[in-house]
């Protein structure tokens, strides 16, 4: 065969990126071949190699492999191995047709089915027809008056928000969650993938030790986290934490210049406390209020995708409290919790006030609606 010129041997040499017994670029071995193609003798080759390259030469086989491939191929790059035949085309449709039919059928089932492997199947789902495996989201069912409520409140506060560029800034969230010390088992992201059903038993502790947590955010810190003593939290015992603990703090940090945000749960609605903020914070307080309750506004029930404690503050805690092994006692569990509210930075907060914004934003636009999804 014609040999073609030097240029072109660089050019279609240079592009080879297939490595062989040795590291070798493909630089280095249109090298090899162009000056055999000149010399004929590989001893010579691997003198100007170890001279150009510094490095150790291919050996002389493989310096007569790569010319007679290129004379023969006019390219270095390795035969393509046969491999895996191909998954027929009519396995692909069946699959396909198998699931637009039943798209919450499992691979077993499938496999069942259409008598094919498992790993087939699931090959032909995720490789040939790029689909993937999604999980259901659980979420407060809104009831009909539900989604006006949360609308007029997302719109309300969007234009106090374009009178006062601050209002938002001034919010303190709040809320209370429960920690086990069993630690949190999510079944709806539990996964096993296989060709046989796994049969994986998750152990759950029932009834295990418990801590009732009460934390507030502003934009700048976290307020907590305060420990109730109660098994159960209480309109008595959520006023004595206000009055005790968080209220004191709020006015020595803000001087009074905040607006209070709760959710519509029972201890928040109880008559005392309603009182206590009417008096100590008239006007400046979101929640679950009566008809003559001076509250700045009323919080739409079955929000939580709306505060900052629920979409981000407990998902966030739990995730560093629960890592294996778990807490063994509520004095470790408590120790956790206090030592990941103290991750929470101030950056943190920032993004975390940007997203209630478009969350205001999606909620008032879907008029109400989930805005999870979203």
């Amino acid at each position: 065969p014609i040999i073609p010129h030097s240029r072109i041997i660089y050019r279609q040499l240079a592009l080879v990126t297939v490595s062989y017994k040795m590291a070798t670029t493909g630089a280095e071995r249109a090298f090899c071949v162009l000056q055999f193609h000149t010399s004929k003798c590989a001893t010579d080759v691997q003198r100007k190699f170890q001279t150009k390259y510094g490095k150790e030469a291919p050996s002389r086989k493989v310096i007569y492999h790569w010319y007679r491939k290129f004379e023969t191929t006019g390219s270095l790059s390795p035969q393509k191995r046969s491999g895996r035949p191909r998954t027929s085309e009519v396995n692909v449709e069946r699959v396909r047709q198998a699931f637009i039919r039943s798209p919450k059928k499992s691979v077993h089932r499938a496999s069942r089915e259409l008598q094919l492997p498992s790993m087939t199947v699931w090959r032909i789902l995720r490789k040939r027809l790029t689909m993937k495996p999604y999980t259901l989201q659980i979420l407060h069912m809104l009831n009909e008056d539900d989604k006006p409520k949360r609308y007029e409140f997302c719109s309300q506060l969007q234009q106090m928000a374009e009178d006062d560029e601050n209002l938002l800034s001034r919010l303190i969230f709040s809320d209370e969650a429960t920690f086990h010390t069993s630690g949190k088992i999510n079944k709806h992201n539990c996964r096993v993938w296989g060709t046989e059903k796994p049969h994986v038993i998750i152990e759950h502790q029932r009834d295990s030790p418990k801590v009732n947590v009460f934390c507030a955010l502003s934009q700048r810190k976290v307020y907590g986290p305060f420990f109730f003593i109660e098994a159960t939290v209480t309109g008595h015992s959520y006023l004595d934490m206000l009055e005790q603990w968080l209220v004191p703090q709020l006015r020595q940090d803000l001087n009074d210049d905040f607006i209070f945000q709760q959710d519509g749960a029972p201890p928040h609605f109880h008559n005392d406390v309603r009182a206590y903020l009417n008096t100590e914070m008239p006007d400046r307080w979101i929640g679950r209020a009566g008809v003559r309750d001076r509250c700045l506004m009323t919080w739409p029930p079955r929000s939580p995708d709306m505060t900052a404690c629920d979409f981000f503050l407990w998902g966030y805690l739990k995730d560093l409290v629960f890592v294996p092994p778990l807490p063994s006692d509520l004095r470790e569990l408590k120790t956790r919790i206090q030592e990941a509210a103290a991750t929470v930075t101030e950056d943190m907060l920032r993004r975390v006030w940007e997203e209630f914004d478009y969350r205001l934003d999606v909620c008032r636009v879907t008029r109400g609606s989930h805005i999870e999804s979203l």
